[in-house]
């Protein structure tokens, strides 16, 4: 279950598999209504979905934990933690054969800015969007 945690922000932990993306894009959905920034649904949602999906496939352990977070009145933070050490690269070459490891690029895109908080034991992967740059 969904709960508030610290400074507005909602966080739930997820199974390490595609089909949390799914949950944790009703998460971004839930958190950015009761906040009043639908604006950024759309936009929150692939950024949450490419974080979850690399979190995924890159994690080690068998969960992942979301978090989403309103650092400003006009601003959230999209977070996903997982247990790998591995730094996400953004794949900017265009080689029409991989359809994977593109995702960062929609987030790069799509996010004000985006980045990675190491810790000993994995990583933490966020992005931020702020509804007056849109």
């Amino acid at each position: 279950m969904s709960r508030p945690t610290g400074h507005p922000a909602y966080s739930q932990t997820l199974p390490r598999e595609p089909q949390s993306a799914a949950v944790a894009r009703r998460l971004v959905r839930t958190a950015l209504a009761v906040w009043g920034l639908e604006s950024l649904i759309d936009d929150a949602a692939v950024v949450i979905t490419e974080l979850v999906s690399n979190a995924v496939v890159h994690g080690r352990l068998a969960s992942i934990r979301v978090i989403v977070a309103r650092p400003s009145m006009s601003r959230v933070r999209l977070s996903v933690v997982d247990r790998s050490k591995d730094i996400p690269m953004m794949r900017t070459d265009s080689n029409g054969d991989q359809l994977r490891g593109r995702g960062l690029v929609l987030v790069d895109a799509l996010a004000e800015q985006w980045g990675t908080e190491p810790y000993r034991w994995g990583k933490r992967v966020w992005a931020e969007l702020d509804e007056d740059a849109a």
